[in-house]
């Protein structure tokens, strides 16, 4: 099943939530991070981040958080969909995909057409099924240096 994230899900939201931080080099974030980002979260604000899961027998199997945001390019506006993690176990079952797909009908629904989102370039098995999903940019990202 794919539903929106709720407050009785923050335990397990966290553990996932974990994982993604963990598989992009942040492992040891603290509890009021996970705090901060999950009140955001429930707080359905149409300007902030709005949350997905999957679950399946009573277990959440995946996330994604995705916000939508003006563009000067775009009157609608466009979608970024910024943290999307499986667990482990619940890889190659697609529910990537079906994550990925609730955000385009989210989106969609809103009449923002556009939906973008980053991976790193060693995310391999991400990106297969990126490649799948969306057609690759050819922009590359820049950080300010620190």
């Amino acid at each position: 099943m794919i539903r929106a994230v709720r407050a009785t899900d923050r335990a397990e939201w966290e553990l996932l939530y974990q994982g993604y931080q963990a598989f992009y080099g942040f492992p040891d974030r603290s509890e009021a991070f996970y705090d901060k980002a999950f009140t955001r979260l429930m707080r359905d604000d149409p300007r902030d981040f709005r949350g997905i899961v999957a679950e399946q027998h009573g277990k959440l199997l995946g996330l994604v958080h995705f916000v939508f945001h003006p563009n000067l390019w775009r009157d609608e506006g466009v979608c970024y969909l910024q943290d999307l993690f499986t667990s482990p176990e619940s890889r190659g079952k697609g529910i990537g995909r079906a994550l990925i797909e609730a955000v385009y009908a989210e989106a969609d629904e809103a009449g923002v057409p556009a939906v973008y989102w980053l991976t790193a370039e060693d995310n391999y098995a991400g990106r297969m099924l990126y490649d799948r999903v969306a057609v690759k940019s050819p922009f590359i990202r820049y950080n300010r240096k620190s």
